[in-house]
């Protein structure tokens, strides 16, 4: 029996050894809450550690508030013009110092014991609120320009400030009580910054290796670069350019960005003499519409695209291996006929008239419907799959003539100085929207997939993702204040006594962020219209 107004934290402490990981939060009566809450004697409590993926942002979160504290104990404020949290690489938080430092080993490594002395201390992570405008000043005063610029639009009365070692904040999300839970992170340098590194939900009791993504790096890097020179890199920018008029010329900038993009990698298959282009990459990446309009730009250099999807190469259902749980698992590349698709694949190479599958996912087995192909001098396989840039794909086809490219939805537009905007949530938001659209599914039953779609995703497509020709990022600065409306509508939707509640509810504060953009003016060929509808193209 609890005792009425028991701290939560005290109850965590008394039911730690029950559980394997550090305890960070707790759902009472349905609701998330921060340990520095009190639960009356009949709440429904259940306690969240980091071996969740809510409780492992909470950690991350709470660790970088901890390194800009103790990088403002060791520099004098007056030599730093800001620090940029600004994207993950290696499961950390690539950062950027601006100002009179030199970050190197040497900087670093004061900044590493630093914060470990703060671990040591234990001390509190204290949250106070504040009028709207009384937190703008005080973002004014600290010389946080991002989040000044962020709150003249947010139509809340009350901003949560955080603390901890005298140094105060603004997050989107919660913390956990104290800096002694803070013990597993690390400080790498890597290009002009570093690498804040923690670790992952799946083992949060270890730092993993880092091994950079120097291809992965270079495309967020230039979309960063962008964002700056359009002076477009976080939602208060964003919401400035809808608010004064201007968005309207942005969104024409950016579609002509990506336009371009595709054209470049057009010319190079082609100047290259590339027969067989493999697309890859993670769920709501718009691989569709990028493949239809690559297609677009190889018709226009003189070449004949065929578009393969290599999902009709499925094996029989009966066929088809199970996960741990014993469903069936698609997204493995053993439930493809990887035999029979090299098979049909080299006898297109070699001039042979084929007849291609079409595998009935009622029905669970390839059918044959008289679709006959052959390939003549200047055609050319586009092929789009999860595993497209798995070398077990394509095994036996000649490695000169293939062409691989990853896409992904890489947003780089960050809330603010300190807050970033996770890629999967763009995506999530995407295929919210598209489910709904296309196939009648709740918000709800996409939420509830999603963890089992970015298992998939780390399993079959991250791993490969370096071994790519070229990275397209389909991420458009201005999408999501065109998908608020869409989104919003569906996530409110939900249950308020549903698993997926929490995050929706986490989705719907975050997209309050955002001015809303008519998605009238976005181009019929636009990534976009995939998920909005409206396409041009058959998606």
């Amino acid at each position: 029996m609890l005792e009425d107004g028991i701290l939560l934290a005290d109850l965590a402490r008394e039911h730690q050894n029950e559980y394997n990981y550090p305890i960070v939060l707790a759902m009472v009566d349905g609701r998330l809450r921060e340990l520095s809450k009190y639960a009356d004697s009949d709440s429904k409590i259940d306690f969240i550690t980091t071996n969740s993926n809510v409780g492992i942002l909470t950690y991350k979160r709470s660790v970088t508030l901890m390194m800009l504290s103790a990088i403002y104990d060791i520099v004098d404020e007056t030599m730093i013009e800001d620090v940029r949290i600004l994207y993950s690489i290696c499961q950390g938080y690539y950062c950027e110092i601006k100002g009179n430092i030199t970050v190197d080993d040497e900087f670093l490594s004061k900044v590493k014991a630093r914060m470990n002395e703060i671990v040591k201390l234990d001390l509190p992570f204290n949250k106070k609120s504040l009028n709207v405008d009384d937190g703008i000043e005080l973002f004014r005063k600290l010389g946080l320009k991002d989040k000044e610029r962020l709150f003249k639009y947010r139509r809340v009365s009350k901003v949560n400030i955080y603390d901890t070692n005298g140094y105060e904040d603004y997050y989107y999300g919660y913390m956990v009580p104290s800096t002694g839970y803070l013990k597993y992170f690390d400080l790498v340098p890597y290009e002009k910054g570093f690498v804040l590194m923690m670790p992952t939900s799946a083992d949060p009791k270890k730092i993993p290796e880092f091994n950079p993504p120097k291809k992965l790096f270079n495309v967020l890097r230039e979309a960063t670069e962008w964002g700056e020179m359009l002076d477009c890199g976080t939602v208060g920018a964003l919401n400035d350019k809808i608010s004064n008029g201007d968005v309207a010329e942005l969104m024409l900038v950016q579609e002509a960005l990506q336009e371009k993009e595709i054209s470049k990698i057009a010319e190079r298959i082609a100047s290259e003499g590339k027969r067989i282009v493999l697309i890859a990459g993670p769920s709501s990446s718009g691989k569709t519409t990028f493949s239809h309009r690559l297609s677009i730009q190889l018709r226009a250099l003189g070449l004949n695209p065929h578009p393969i999807a290599v999902d009709d190469w499925f094996v029989e259902r009966e066929q088809t291996p199970r996960d741990e749980n014993g469903k069936y698992d698609f997204e493995c590349i053993e439930a493809v006929d990887v035999e029979l698709f090299n098979k049909h694949m080299n006898q297109l190479l070699n001039g042979e008239t084929v007849e291609l599958p079409t595998f009935n996912f009622v029905l669970g087995t390839k059918e044959y419907k008289g679709n006959y192909k052959t390939m003549g001098k200047n055609d050319i396989l586009v092929i789009e799959g999860i595993h497209g840039l798995n070398d077990k794909l394509t095994h036996s086809l000649p490695n000169d003539s293939k062409f691989k490219i990853y896409i992904s939805a890489l947003t780089t537009l960050n809330i603010d100085e300190h807050n970033r905007i996770p890629t999967t949530d763009g995506r999530l938001i995407r295929r919210i929207i598209r489910d709904a659209r296309t196939r009648g599914a709740s918000a709800a039953k996409t939420i509830s997939m999603w963890d089992s779609v970015r298992r998939g995703e780390e399993k079959n497509i991250f791993p490969y993702q370096e071994e790519a020709d070229v990275m397209f990022n389909s991420a458009l600065i201005y999408e999501l204040a065109v998908l608020k409306p869409y989104v919003e509508s569906l996530l409110f939707g939900i249950d308020k006594f549903a698993p997926e509640y929490v995050e929706a509810k986490r989705l719907l504060k975050f997209m309050d962020y955002f001015l809303t953009i008519s998605s009238e003016d976005i181009p019929k060929n636009s990534i976009l219209r995939e998920f909005v509808g409206g396409s041009c193209f058959k998606v």
